[in-house]
């Protein structure tokens, strides 16, 4: 086996240090290629340098260790000559609700500040699960279905600890037309999807702008009704016409009286098992 390699991404240079040289103490030949501060560079980063283990902070400016994992998930090729998806490691600030999310989706994590004897445990499974022989490409495939449902586990825990408590369902969408304020029924509404710092809000004939970011909304709304399937858009399912799959297997769908063709990232891709 070749050297093995480690992506470390947090957003505090200090907390970034110790953890490489703990790290260094625990797992000499691990070698860190690159420390990032953002979710976005550890993306690119990961995406360039293809490492055997991720060290992703949970909390990062811009974007989440968690988001930023999901999409690095969608992005990652699967062709025969592409390297196995990495070992995702999250680090994190204690919080029980947060360590209780990780172990029920049989993610690991590494607790701030860094201690060694956690750490040699978490260094010990890596080194187990590197060990494995390197699985052919299908095999691979499904590894990353895996790594894609514990993802999708902890971004539903996360919005569940995240939403707003409120008394009844949420039944419209208050919308910027102007300089003034639309409600629009949500029951007229085909599908939404971030842009900047608005969502667009479409209807079978008009478009509203929202300035409540998706994530947000999504926990106040019916999830057997709205279907996510991309990190920025939400459709209504019965809105859905056709669900194609590209050459590439990416899948992408149409819509009932709209003329836009949406992407279906793979971290949505589950609900279409019929494709």
């Amino acid at each position: 086996m070749s050297q093995p390699s480690a992506l470390i991404a947090e957003d505090e240079p200090l907390l970034a240090q110790a953890l490489q040289a703990e790290l260094a103490r625990a797992w000499p030949a691990l070698q860190v290629l690159k420390t990032v501060g953002d979710g976005v560079s550890a993306v690119e980063a990961a995406l360039a340098l293809q490492p055997d283990v991720l060290f992703f902070d949970i909390r990062m400016p811009g974007q989440s260790g968690l988001e930023a994992a999901a999409e690095l998930a969608d992005a990652w090729p699967i062709d025969a000559s592409a390297k196995p998806f990495p070992a995702l490691v999250f680090v994190t600030a204690y919080d029980q609700y947060a360590v209780q999310a990780f172990e029920a989706q049989a993610v690991d994590y590494v607790l701030k500040p860094v201690q060694a004897a956690r750490l040699q445990k978490t260094v010990s499974k890596l080194q187990l699960a590197l060990a494995k022989p390197a699985p052919a490409a299908i095999n691979s495939e499904a590894n990353l279905d895996v790594t894609l449902a514990q993802l999708r586990g902890l971004l539903v825990r996360e919005a569940a600890a995240n939403a707003p408590v409120t008394a009844t369902p949420l039944r419209v969408l208050q919308a910027s037309v102007g300089s003034s304020i639309r409600m629009v029924p949500l029951d007229e509404v085909v599908f939404i999807e971030a842009a900047d710092k608005y969502l667009r809000v479409l209807t079978a004939n008009h478009e509203y702008l929202l300035r409540t970011p998706l994530k947000e909304l999504m926990p106040q709304l019916d999830e057997q009704v709205f279907w996510q399937i991309h990190r920025g858009t939400v459709v209504r399912a019965q809105a859905i016409d056709t669900v194609t799959r590209d050459e590439a297997g990416r899948l992408a769908l149409t819509l009932h009286r709209r003329g836009e063709k949406l992407a279906v990232s793979r971290l949505y891709a589950h609900r279409f098992k019929a494709m």
